[in-house]
C-alpha cells in the first residue's frame, strides 16, 4: 500500500495493492467502470480485464484500488502472464476525480509493480491519455483498430469453403478442448488471445451475451480446422465478430474468409443494423480482408510500453 499526502481536498491518496478483490471491492469498481464508460463514450477496461475483477485470485492478475478519503476514485490491473513480453495493464479513474494526478499516480503505481517493465492500454487513444504515457516516459508500440459496417441491406456472396469443409455451431462442454486448441494454434503468435484457458472459456460461456447459435466451428473429417464466434451487445444494437481463427494447416484457402461472411449473415438475420471488429493496424492482411467486406475504421485503440 502506498499514500500521497498531495492529493485532492486536502484528504490522502492511498493505493491498495492486491491479488483479489472481495464482491464489495469488485461491485465498487465495476460501478467506477460503468461511470467512466458513461463519460467517455467506451470501456476504460476491456471485456477480459473485467472478467478478472470476478471469482477470486487469478495467477498474474494484481489490482490497484486508488482511494481518496476512502472513496474509490481510481483503478488499475496489471496482467504478468506472457513469459516474453512485458506486463499489461489498464487504467481509468473517476471522472469527477480527473485533472488530480491521479492518473499518474496509478501510472507510477504500475511502474513500481512491474519493475519498470509495462505496457499500458489506452482505450480510443484520447489525448489525455497520450499526455499519460508521455509523462510516464512510455512509447507508442500497438494500434488496434475498431471497424465497423452496415449490416441492413446486407449484400455478400455466398460463402465457398474449401474442399471436404463442413460448419456446424459451437455444443458447450463437448467443443471446449476443441476449440481451445484451435485457438492456441491459430493464435500462436497473438499472446492475449491465443493463451485463453478452460477457466477464460468458462468466464464468456457464463456471460449473458454467449450464444452458441452465433458460435460457428467449421471441421475437416472431424477435427475443427478453423472458427468464428460472434457476439451481440444487445443495448448497443452491434453485433461482432468477436474472434475468428483458422488452423495454420488450413489457410490460404478462403476459409477466414468464408466463416467471417457466415458469422456476418447470422449477425443481419438477427436483425442488427450494424456489425464491429477489432484488429491490429499491423496486420495489413486481415485489414485488407475487412476493408474488401466493407468495414471501414470506426475508432483506434493505443498501447505503449516502456523502452527495452
Amino acid at each position: 500500500m502506498t499514500s500521497d499526502d498531495s492529493a485532492q481536498g486536502g484528504h490522502a491518496r492511498t493505493i491498495e495493492t492486491l491479488t483479489a478483490l472481495t464482491p464489495g471491492q469488485t461491485a465498487a469498481v465495476l460501478e467506477l467502470l460503468a461511470e467512466a464508460a458513461r463519460s467517455d463514450g467506451q470501456q476504460a477496461v476491456s471485456e477480459q480485464g473485467r472478467l478478472q475483477l470476478r471469482g477470486g485470485e487469478r495467477p498474474g492478475i494484481t489490482h490497484l484500488l486508488l482511494t481518496v478519503g476512502g472513496e474509490l476514485v481510481g483503478y488499475a490491473q496489471l496482467e504478468d502472464t506472457d513469459p516474453v513480453e512485458a506486463p499489461a495493464a489498464e487504467l481509468v479513474v473517476h471522472p469527477a476525480h480527473r485533472a488530480h494526478g491521479h492518473g499518474r499516480a496509478l501510472g507510477s503505481a504500475l511502474l513500481a509493480v512491474s519493475g519498470k517493465r509495462l505496457r499500458v492500454w489506452a482505450h480510443g487513444g484520447h489525448s489525455a491519455a497520450r499526455h499519460l504515457a508521455q509523462v510516464l516516459g512510455l512509447t507508442l508500440f500497438r494500434e488496434l483498430r475498431q471497424m465497423r459496417r452496415p449490416l441492413t441491406g446486407l449484400e455478400l456472396p455466398e460463402p465457398v469453403l474449401p474442399p471436404g469443409v463442413d460448419v456446424r455451431t459451437f455444443v458447450p462442454g463437448q467443443d471446449d478442448s476443441a476449440w481451445l486448441a484451435v485457438n492456441a494454434a491459430a493464435f500462436a503468435h497473438h499472446p492475449e488471445q491465443g493463451s485463453l484457458t478452460q477457466r477464460d472459456l468458462d468466464d464468456r460461456k457464463a456471460e449473458p451475451w454467449f450464444d452458441p447459435a452465433g458460435f460457428f466451428l467449421a471441421e475437416r473429417a472431424g477435427t475443427v480446422v478453423g472458427f468464428h464466434w460472434t457476439k451481440v451487445h444487445a443495448e448497443e444494437q452491434l453485433g461482432e465478430v468477436y474472434v475468428v481463427g483458422v488452423d495454420p494447416e488450413a489457410q490460404g484457402g478462403g476459409l477466414g474468409k468464408a466463416l467471417t461472411t457466415i458469422g456476418l449473415r447470422h449477425l443481419a438475420a438477427r436483425g442488427l443494423p450494424t456489425a464491429m471488429l477489432y484488429v491490429d493496424a499491423d496486420n495489413k492482411a486481415a485489414v485488407t480482408v475487412y476493408e474488401r467486406l466493407g468495414f471501414t475504421t470506426y475508432e483506434t485503440d493505443l498501447m505503449y510500453r516502456t523502452e527495452t
